[in-house]
């Protein structure tokens, strides 16, 4: 029996360090059939499995188990509770669980920073390190992700350099992870120097921070950067390829994309369902619509990977875009699974740049039924009846924004001049320089002007007269970032911006026009994907 007992235990144990979390959990089910004793380590093993799997239910159950047998003494164990809650999101019982425990040493602390920066209770979080009379490299690591994931990135960058400063430790997953605040915040000079740091510290073989770098790179408008980096990996796994594909997607470099999958195979990596989707994206934003087809099928019928609601938005949207509105719609027919706000906003937007309006009615009569939680959903809607002189239809979707508190997210775009951002919003004029912004901006329209650009208000809602719904769109935060830098870089440097939002239509012309004039090569980061303006002319092809 105890030997029975043991290869249970044995089993549990080995699962969760597999990563086999399902089967571990339905194993110690089986084992709670029996009479076999349970022990503080296995209990500690399961807690780990539920916490990987976000499966709550389960812990709780564990939690109760190790009450019952009188367990809550166990150190390493209530860490696993606390560690299992945290990754769950359930700070209350993560935090009973923290305030019970008899000892607190640094990886309880550790466990408990990370818990509340899932919960979003960052300042807390900042709160309780600083109080730490110990703390490792597990605590600054800690800190630094949960901040980069509740888009805290310049924070978390800044702890990083006091983590330098105090001579802290640092370790391969604390480059990974101000990597990729880089990545995120579009920081380059920030990253070239991480990257400096990672060669320095000897962590450039570590497969994570290689991957990272790649991202960052691609995220920071440096493909070429990228891909030499990635070259130059003596090891690549399938994150690496993916990195790279996925990079050249959001540049719209769809062949290359397409070149790097082909050679991923020919090396024999295996692609994931991450990988398909970063092919899939690639194919969207280049008008790749036979090849898209070919990735689909290849996905499901060589690699018997099921679709996920991503890789049906993708093709929705590689269809749409390419304008085949019709054979879209059919494919959202036919999906065997129901169509997700994403899906339908996608195919909305290109039914609205298209101007089919009994298409756009139709689907955006189902995205208003799904009462989807993004402001951008009923903003398209709501410029689409706009559009269309639907005044009754603008009403209505405002109106059903108003009932759920729904609000429409700022606009806003900063660029960094100097190691310094500079961010902008709507017709800001808090900017100390916005006197010459404004200024250089007038005389910049003129020349636009002069090359045959009409401002497009199509987009303006307001009630106003003509003269000041140009005056708002000429306003719009790309532009004064643009032309910031247009003021504050010498002839001929390489200006990029970054916008939370999509750029829109009369910015994405401004900008072409921009480039030519003034000789720059202007990089535009939004929401969506990246666009290299040069000499007039954008990469994106107008796929986007």
């Amino acid at each position: 029996m105890l030997r029975k007992c043991l290869s249970y235990s044995e089993r549990i144990t080995s699962f969760v360090t597999e990563g086999q979390n399902r089967q571990a959990i339905l194993l110690f089910h089986q084992l709670q059939k029996t009479r076999f004793k349970i022990t503080e380590l296995l209990l500690s093993a399961v807690a780990r499995a539920c916490g990987r799997l976000g499966a709550l239910e389960e812990g709780k159950q564990a939690h109760c188990i190790v009450f019952k047998h009188g367990f809550n003494r166990d150190m390493i164990l209530m860490t696993s509770l606390l560690d299992m809650y945290a990754k769950c999101s359930d700070i209350k019982e993560a935090r009973r669980v923290y305030d019970e425990m008899p000892a607190r040493d640094v990886v309880v602390n550790n466990s408990m920073v990370f818990g509340l920066c899932r919960c979003h209770l960052t300042l807390e979080a900042i709160t309780l390190f600083n109080n730490m009379f110990e703390r490792d490299v597990g605590s600054w690591n800690s800190l630094i992700s949960g901040l980069a994931q509740n888009s805290e990135g310049r924070t978390a960058l800044f702890l990083f350099k006091k983590m330098r400063v105090e001579g802290a430790e640092v370790d391969f997953m604390t480059m990974s992870s101000v990597l990729s605040v880089c990545a995120d915040i579009a920081a380059l000079l920030n990253g070239k120097q991480v990257h400096g740091l990672v060669i320095r510290y000897g962590f450039e073989l570590h497969l994570p921070v290689g991957n990272a770098t790649i991202d960052m790179y691609a995220k920071c408008g440096r493909m070429d950067d990228a891909y030499q980096f990635f070259k130059n990996m003596p090891i690549k796994n399938v994150v690496s390829w993916t990195s790279l594909i996925v990079g050249y997607g959001k540049h719209g470099l769809g062949l290359e994309a397409l070149e790097a999958f082909d050679a991923m195979e020919t090396e024999g990596v295996v692609p994931n369902k991450i990988t398909f989707l970063g092919a899939l994206y690639a194919c969207s934003h280049a008008g790749l619509v036979n090849e898209g087809w070919m990735n689909f099928n290849t996905m499901i019928h060589k690699y018997s990977i099921t679709p996920m609601m991503e890789h049906y938005t993708c093709m929705v949207d590689l269809l749409a875009r390419a304008g085949h509105l019709t054979e879209a719609y059919n494919f959202i027919e036919r999906m065997p699974i129901k169509p997700e706000a994403k899906l339908l906003t996608a195919f909305l937007s290109s039914c609205c740049s298209r101007m089919n309006v009994e298409l756009a009615k139709t689907v955006g009569q189902r995205l208003l039924d799904l009462e989807p939680e993004e402001a951008g959903a009923y903003m398209l809607l709501s410029n689409f009846y706009g559009l269309v002189g639907d005044l009754e239809g603008v009403k209505n979707v405002r109106r059903l924004m108003s009932k759920k508190g729904i609000r429409k997210e700022k606009a806003c775009t900063w660029i960094e001049i100097d190691r310094k951002v500079h961010s902008f919003e709507s017709g800001d004029r808090s900017h100390p320089l916005s006197k010459e912004i404004n200024n250089y901006l007038k005389n910049l329209v003129q020349k636009m002007k002069n090359c045959g650009y009409v401002p497009n208000t199509s987009m303006v809602m307001q009630n106003v007269g003509e003269h000041i719904k140009e005056e708002i769109v000429l306003g719009h935060s790309e532009k004064l970032a643009i032309t910031l830098g247009l003021i504050s870089t010498p002839p001929g440097t390489r200006i990029m911006i970054v916008k939370n939002l999509r750029v829109c239509a009369d910015c994405h012309l401004a900008t072409a026009l921009i480039s030519k004039i003034e000789g720059r090569e202007i990089v535009a980061r939004d929401s969506s994907r990246f666009h290299h303006f040069i000499n007039g002319e954008c990469s994106c092809g107008g796929h986007w």
